[in-house]
């Protein structure tokens, strides 16, 4: 289970990286408004914005919850590791 949330985890954070990557900034918008923008674009003018907007929360909720997962399941191996659970010795003579 470790493993899958650890290949999940990081697969949503190479994601995340180049949707935030992709987007325009907020001056970027002001480029559009003077004819070179977005218009033509498979989105239309302001459908990107959202689409990426959108996907970058969704992926950002899943690497949220992915890191806590993560932290959870650390801190109960930790748990377990200091435990002592020493077998009492019987020595037979």
């Amino acid at each position: 289970m470790f493993t899958f949330i650890l290949a999940i985890h990081i697969i949503v954070a190479i994601s995340l990286s180049g949707l935030i990557l992709i987007q325009h900034g907020k001056g970027a918008d002001a480029g559009a408004s003077f004819g070179s923008g977005s218009a033509g674009t498979v989105f239309g003018a302001s459908g990107s914005g959202n689409f990426l907007t959108r996907t970058t929360a969704i992926l950002a909720a899943i690497f949220f919850a992915t890191s806590l997962a993560l932290a959870y399941h650390a801190q109960q191996e930790a748990k377990d590791q200091l435990r002592l659970d020493v077998p009492t010795q019987t020595t037979q003579k």
